[in-house]
């Protein structure tokens, strides 16, 4: 990996792709672990768009999100089948064309024999010009990468063998850091008082996030920031605030 300047944050955009993703019957479970995977290594996700098999809006998210961030991942859509049309629509949407490429067939060959390489596995082989391949260590159908979009599968494990070999490619910002606060008390008892706090240290993010515990309702205060010691003063100052409107509701 590469490393940007805290300055020039890295960016990017999840696009997943499939009707079986819009329609309930798969449960997306790439999002978040892509979300975590980049956050580990400098790299803010700031957009998740999931769309249909549909060519046109496969392009057109494609060349939204690719001109907005440093980095695409899209996932889904790269098997078999006569739906699977992520990389006809990567090509499109670079103005280049696709065919089979020899590379790509090299590899499934390591796990087909010939005569198993049908029209539909060889489907899996279709590349746009201009691409790189993703080794895919599970099942040997590659992904991809054309400019800033890497074309992964959805299936999950699939797709995190993928991205373990994409990400040393990559460049990487300052990761993020951040420290969770218990507050004790429901989000409606310090929403105020923690805007406030949250003004005070505008560099900072701070969140809040309620849950139900056994003892009843309560609230998460996430700090986040790039900064160790912007970080620390401002959970100190979320402490405090806690520690205070504690005291006040006890009277």
């Amino acid at each position: 990996m590469t490393s940007s300047s805290e300055t020039t944050p890295v960016t990017a955009a999840i696009l997943v792709i499939g009707d079986e993703i819009l329609s309930g019957r798969t449960k997306d479970k790439n999002i978040g672990y892509i979300a975590e995977y980049l956050t580990n290594i400098g790299i803010d996700l700031r957009e998740v768009r999931v769309v249909p098999d549909i060519q046109d809006e496969i392009v057109q998210a494609l060349n939204a999100l690719r001109a907005r961030y440093t980095y695409v991942f899209t996932t889904g859509g790269i098997g078999p089948t006569h739906d699977d049309i992520t990389a006809d629509s990567v090509a499109v949407a670079f103005g280049v064309s696709i065919d089979h490429d020899p590379r790509a067939i090299a590899m499934l060959s390591e796990r087909f024999p010939a005569d198993q390489l049908n029209e539909a596995r060889l489907r899996m082989a279709r590349i746009p010009a201009g691409a790189d391949l993703i080794a895919n260590s599970v099942s040997k159908a590659p992904g991809f990468n054309i400019g800033n979009v890497y074309v992964m599968a959805g299936v999950p494990s699939i797709m995190q063998a993928m991205l373990d070999v994409v990400a040393p490619t990559l460049k990487t910002g300052v990761r993020m850091l951040s420290e969770t606060v218990r507050a004790g008390m429901r989000e409606g008892d310090i929403g105020t008082a923690l805007a406030q706090v949250a003004k005070a240290h505008p560099e900072v993010s701070i969140g809040s996030y309620p849950f139900f515990s056994e003892a009843g309702p309560d609230t998460n205060i996430v700090v986040r920031s790039r900064d160790p010691e912007k970080l620390a003063v401002a959970r100190a100052a979320v402490q405090a605030m806690i520690d205070s409107e504690r005291a006040r509701l006890a009277v």
